[in-house]
């Protein structure tokens, strides 16, 4: 079980794991062993709450597929349980941010002397390029 907040929890049997062969350094190694990991966490069945599915479809993007399932990699280490761990560490680190609720917003309006300042520099900038103008006309 991964917690993921106070009352936020998934379960193991949620991330579905698939070790796939990864590029890069390694020589033969490499082309032996399937070293990297492919996290797939299906968004639309998990046991998440409804808010938290809806923020970590957006937190996702492009790692969302058309099926609704979230999909992290992870192949920089060499290793396939220092990759699986990254893997993990990262789902909940997306997932955490998926929790946390965003502060709503207070409107506000501008306070009198930030209206009065924002007026005297308009003059000052209006000042500065009306002096460049050409007054004679005659160029």
């Amino acid at each position: 079980m991964l917690l993921i907040a106070p009352g936020v929890a998934i379960e193991d049997h949620e991330v579905d794991e698939r070790f796939v062969r990864a590029s890069g350094p390694g020589g033969q190694h490499v082309n032996k062993v399937a070293t990297a990991v492919q996290l797939r966490f299906d968004i639309g069945r998990s046991s998440l709450p409804d808010d938290v599915r809806i923020r970590l479809r957006a937190i996702g993007g492009s790692r969302v597929t058309a099926d609704d399932v979230l999909i992290i990699d992870a192949r920089e280490h060499r290793s396939q349980t220092k990759n699986r761990e990254a893997a993990r560490a990262r789902l909940l680190q997306v997932l955490r941010a998926a929790a946390v609720k965003p502060r709503a917003r207070r409107p506000t309006k501008p306070t009198r002397a930030a209206k009065e300042q924002r007026l005297r520099e308009k003059a000052v900038r209006s000042g500065r390029k009306a002096g460049r103008r050409n007054v004679g006309g005659d160029d």
